[in-house]
C-alpha cells in the first residue's frame, strides 16, 4: 500500500486520515457525554472531561484541514459501478460530513465560554479574550459575548450534536455496510488495509 491514493484504493495517508478523524470524532462524544452523564458540574472530573472534549474538538479542525488539503492534491479512487443518483448520493453524503466537521469545531471553539488547556499541554485562549472577537464582534457589531454565543451554542449542541452528525455518520455506515454485503463491491475494502 502506498501513500497516495491510487485508481484502486485509498493512499495510506488518506487511511490515517479517515479513520484518524472517526477516532477523534468518537472521542469528543465520549468525553462530552461522560461530562454530561457521569459527573457533577464543578469537580474535577467535570472540568478534565470538558478539556478533553475541547482538545479534541481542536484536534479534529486541525486533521480536517490536512484532509482537504490532501484530497484537494489527491484523487480519488474510481467510483464503484452503481447509478449517477447513487453516485450523486454518496458525493453529497461525503459534503455533508466535511460540513459538519467543519462547522462542529469553528462553533465549538467560538462559543466555548473557557480557554482550551490542549490536552492538558498548552493554552487556547476562548474566543472572547481574542483580539479578533474585540475588534470585530464587540466593538465593530456591537455584539456581547452572551448574544454572540447563544446560537453557536445552539448549532453546535442541538442541531448539529444531537441530530445531523449522528444521522451522516449511522447513513455513512450503513452505506459502506451495504455496499460490502449487498453490492459486494470494494467500497469497504477501498478505506482498510483489506484486500479483493
Amino acid at each position: 500500500m502506498g501513500l497516495k491514493n491510487t485508481a484502486a484504493d485509498y493512499g495510506a495517508i488518506a487511511k490515517w486520515l479517515h479513520w484518524t478523524t472517526a477516532l477523534l470524532f468518537f472521542g469528543a462524544y465520549i468525553s462530552v457525554y461522560y461530562r454530561h452523564w457521569f459527573t457533577e458540574y464543578d469537580t474535577p472530573a467535570n472540568w478534565t472531561a470538558l478539556q478533553l472534549h475541547l482538545s479534541f474538538g481542536v484536534s479534529i479542525a486541525v486533521l480536517l484541514v490536512l484532509r482537504i488539503i490532501w484530497r484537494i492534491k489527491n484523487r480519488t479512487p474510481d467510483p464503484e459501478p452503481g447509478t449517477k443518483a447513487a453516485h450523486l448520493a454518496a458525493h453529497l453524503g461525503h459534503y455533508a460530513l466535511y460540513a459538519v466537521l467543519i462547522i462542529m469545531p469553528v462553533t465549538g471553539y467560538l462559543g466555548s465560554k473557557v480557554n482550551t488547556e490542549f490536552f492538558f499541554l498548552f493554552d487556547i485562549p476562548m474566543f472572547e479574550s481574542t483580539e479578533l472577537f474585540r475588534a470585530i464582534i464587540r466593538d465593530g457589531m456591537g455584539i456581547s459575548y452572551p448574544d454572540f454565543e447563544a446560537p453557536l451554542d445552539f448549532v453546535h449542541k442541538q442541531i448539529l450534536g444531537k441530530w445531523l452528525a449522528w444521522m451522516l455518520i449511522v447513513g455513512h455506515v450503513v452505506a459502506a455496510l451495504y455496499h460490502h454485503y449487498v453490492k459486494k463491491d470494494r467500497t469497504l475494502y477501498k478505506m482498510t488495509n483489506n484486500k479483493k
